[in-house]
C-alpha cells in the first residue's frame, strides 16, 4: 500500500499580497514586499524567500521602526515616514502605512532605492485604502 500525500491547496493572494506583488513587480531586483502591524505581526506578504525568514526580517524592521518613532518623537521631530537600511547584500526600505502599520520591500541585486521608494509609497497608498 502506498501513501499518498495531497497536495496543498495554492494560497489565494490576499488584497494586501497583491499590493505587495504589485511593488515587488514594479522594483528592479526586489526579492520581496511586507505589511506588518507595530508589534511585527506578518498581516501579508510576497516574496521568493522563505516565509520563516521573511517574518523575521520584517518583524525586525518594525522593531526599527518603532524605535525611530520613539527616538524622533523624543526630539519633537515627528514620526518618521521612511527609511532606508543600507547592507552588504541586501537594502531594506521601509514605510510607515498608518495606525501603526508598516510596509516593507527588501532588494538584492540591483539596488534600485529609487524605484523602491516609489513603488512603496504607491503600495503605501493602495495599502492604507485597503485598511479603510
Amino acid at each position: 500500500m502506498t501513501a499518498t500525500v495531497a497536495a496543498a491547496a495554492p494560497r489565494l493572494p490576499t488584497p494586501f499580497g497583491a499590493i505587495l506583488r504589485r511593488a515587488v513587480d514594479a522594483t528592479p531586483g526586489a526579492v520581496g514586499g511586507a505589511f506588518a502591524a507595530s508589534d511585527g505581526e506578518l498581516v501579508d506578504s510576497y516574496t521568493v524567500w522563505a516565509h520563516d525568514d521573511w517574518a523575521i526580517l520584517t518583524a525586525h524592521y518594525g522593531v526599527v521602526l518603532g524605535l525611530m518613532h520613539s527616538a524622533f518623537g523624543t526630539w519633537h521631530f515627528g514620526s518618521p515616514d521612511w527609511f532606508v537600511a543600507e547592507h552588504g547584500r541586501l537594502d531594506v526600505v521601509v514605510a510607515a502605512v498608518d495606525s501603526g502599520y508598516y510596509a516593507l520591500l527588501a532588494l538584492g541585486e540591483p539596488r534600485a532605492i529609487g524605484p523602491a521608494l516609489e513603488a512603496l509609497e504607491v503600495a503605501s497608498v493602495e495599502l492604507r485604502r485597503e485598511m479603510a
